[in-house]
């Protein structure tokens, strides 16, 4: 199955009743949703805490910024991630 693409102008944000937390047990970031817990890794979670209503193509400007990256190869893995969450119904993309 297709993975949809989420447009540059795309505001990601967390689907209601997920939060992002530090798992306290074992320091490491986690998504917690009424049916679980998913960890995140690093990459993950940073492009999770700038999910605050900015455009994806925001996101990926601020992150190529923060850790000077290449642009175009960032928006890819940023697009993956999202479009992962999204399948999964933990993020909403509007």
């Amino acid at each position: 199955m297709a993975t949809p693409k989420i447009a540059d102008a795309a505001q990601p944000r967390l689907a209601k009743g997920v939060r992002l937390q530090t798992d306290s047990a074992t320091g490491k970031s986690v998504l917690l949703f009424p049916e679980g817990l998913v960890e995140l890794n690093e990459t993950a979670r940073e492009i999770l805490v700038r999910c605050d209503g900015r455009a994806l193509s925001e996101i990926v400007q601020a992150l190529a910024e923060e850790y000077d990256a290449d642009q175009a190869a960032l928006a890819t893995d940023v697009r993956e991630t999202l479009a992962d969450l999204h399948q999964r119904r933990l993020i909403e993309v509007t």
